[in-house]
């Protein structure tokens, strides 16, 4: 490809993609909306709940007890018996919230990928002056690291796992969310001028590095936080810089 007339040098400019896309500005503008995992609001011990609400609860409770199980081990070694008895419940009367198992391990799937996406958003709100997208983005990385843990470690884990099902999942989500860095990216100078297959593997290696630094933070100690925040926000600018120089090549 040739270079762009006027483009800018010393690549400032592109170092502000990574992670934290222009908003939306027009009904013509690219908007990913996703579902999060339900918040629910305090109980009220006075109060009567609902039956709808009893219900919520109950499949949080779950939910929750399948995380808490899954600190230690696979998805494929917990059983249904066991997270009903830490959610307080009957084996029998799980089936009333999930079909079996593995349809909770893919809402598990659904609800951790829906704390990525709030990662992003994060990032882009904190992001001030231009060049701090790829700090912005790093930090914001490890602290949700830290608020998220159980839901890393499960896809940390299930990711190359034994269960099938949850193995597609979230290779579809991780492509999925690539894709969608892919779209955003296109919104900006000189990067945004690489063919579509170009600009998909720049996502594909972002949203890699973002999975990679993850994992490294699960069984880090706090003092190596530091350390693997300058390695993430130096492996992101390489892939910018890298691809600019592929545009320009």
């Amino acid at each position: 490809m040739s270079g762009r007339a006027g483009a800018d040098p010393s690549g400032e400019r592109a170092l502000r993609l990574v992670t934290a896309p222009p908003e939306a500005t027009g009904p013509g503008d690219r908007q990913v909306v996703t579902s999060s995992p339900a918040v629910l609001p305090p109980v009220d011990d006075d109060a009567p709940m609902t039956r709808q609400e009893r219900k919520a609860r109950t499949r949080a409770a779950l939910l929750e007890a399948a995380l808490d199980q899954l600190e230690s081990r696979s998805f494929g070694a917990i059983s249904l018996r066991e997270v009903s008895r830490e959610a307080g419940i009957t084996p029998t009367a799980f089936y009333r919230h999930f079909e079996s198992m593995e349809e909770l391990g893919l809402v598990l799937v659904d609800e951790s990928f829906a704390s990525l996406r709030e990662m992003i958003r994060a990032a882009r709100a904190e992001v001030q002056a231009p060049g701090d997208d790829i700090r912005a983005s790093a930090a914001t990385l490890i602290r949700h690291v830290g608020t998220h843990t159980s839901h890393y470690r499960f896809i940390s884990r299930e990711r190359s796992g034994g269960i099938a099902s949850l193995r597609s999942a979230i290779a579809q989500e991780i492509e999925s969310f690539s894709s969608e860095l892919a779209g955003d990216l296109r919104k900006y100078p000189v990067i945004g001028e690489l063919d579509r297959p170009a600009l998909e593997m720049v996502a594909s290696l972002i949203v890699t590095v973002m999975v990679a630094t993850a994992e490294r933070l699960l069984d880090a100690p706090p003092d190596a936080e530091a350390q693997i925040r300058r390695r993430t926000e130096d492996q992101m600018r390489v892939i910018v810089l890298g691809a600019l120089q592929w545009h320009h090549s």
